[in-house]
């Protein structure tokens, strides 16, 4: 029985034959996902469309109702349907919040919210540098001295408060309002920080060190940069609870003076009624320069916010 051996096809006619093999692998391959109705294939989330435009809507009804009210008279208030926009608009209201001393409110918050943000973003970036780049016990233990003060609330520590800012002659002053909001906030700012410092590769600093760089340079040159859309994140997330702050206020503080938008919505309550059109016109301009950090570093705010979220 004769044997008979397979002589190879020439190099170029089994290149032409992978290809159009190939290519009638890929056509047929292609139509099946294009008709498959695998788990491979894409298909619109119709249900998470629908919760994040309910969502949407929840968030946005009250903000217009809101906006609306604050353009009605007192009177158009009480007798008009609330979620109609007004027939009439009328800037009465904020000319009646602007003539209530709000320059001075918005003032005192605004030198609360810095004074009280700015410390506590500069000690919680430095505590957080230490804790992740050094060693010892003592670090560790005050890692979790910062840890404990997350499960301390607030309402539970306002009594001792009293008495320290009343014993240190700071009662009815901004500083009364300021110390305690940095104290609450390094907690939080100090865990978020140190968090993304470790995600600061390890090669960096040691080339920096080998150019000659301390740990003080290194942590403003390199450490700083590198974690910015944190210390924004950070600093924003607090900003927010100082200027929203109602119980320090209401404790710590008593006159005019030192008196902050939340509080100052008091001054249109009556001794029988409540002015709503002019509290709410009040929440509109103390609200206006939450948006405007908003636009001006959202940018920062969603890298911060993120950030990991690819990995």
């Amino acid at each position: 029985m004769a044997s008979t051996t397979q002589v190879p096809a020439p190099p170029a006619r089994r290149t032409a034959l992978s290809n159009k093999q190939g290519h009638k692998h890929g056509h047929k391959h292609g139509q099946r996902s294009k008709g498959a109705k695998g788990p491979g294939r894409l298909r619109p989330n119709y249900l998470g469309g629908l919760g994040g435009w309910l969502w949407l809507a929840i968030i946005i009804v009250p903000i217009y109702y809101v906006v609306v009210t604050s353009l009605k008279d007192q009177a158009g208030f009480f007798t008009s349907n609330p979620m109609m926009p007004p027939t009439e608009p009328t800037l009465d209201n904020f000319k009646l919040v602007l003539d209530n001393d709000f320059t001075r409110y918005f003032s005192n918050s605004l030198i609360v919210t810095i004074g009280s943000v700015v410390p506590a973003l500069l000690v919680s970036f430095m505590a957080a540098y230490a804790i992740v780049r050094g060693k010892g016990r003592f670090l560790t233990w005050t890692n979790n001295t910062f840890l404990l003060g997350l499960a301390i609330p607030l309402h539970a520590t306002i009594i001792p408060i009293y008495w320290m800012i009343t014993k240190a002659h700071l009662y009815d002053t901004l500083l009364a309002l300021i110390l305690p909001s940095i104290a609450f906030a390094i907690p939080i700012s100090v865990l978020i920080l140190s968090n993304f410092l470790r995600d600061v590769p390890n090669e960096l600093f040691e080339s920096m060190r080998l150019d000659g760089c301390s740990d003080w340079a290194m942590m403003w040159r390199l450490a700083l940069p590198m974690t910015r859309p944190a210390v924004v994140t950070v600093g924003i997330y607090n900003a927010l609870g100082v200027w929203n702050g109602f119980l320090f206020p209401l404790i710590l503080t008593q006159s005019p003076s030192t008196r902050v938008l939340p509080l100052s919505l008091w001054t249109f309550q009556g001794e029988f009624s409540v002015n709503i059109p002019a509290v709410l016109a009040s929440v509109v301009l103390a609200t206006l320069p939450l948006l405007v950090i908003y636009v001006v570093a959202r940018r920062q705010l969603l890298s911060g916010l993120t950030a990991g979220f690819s990995k």
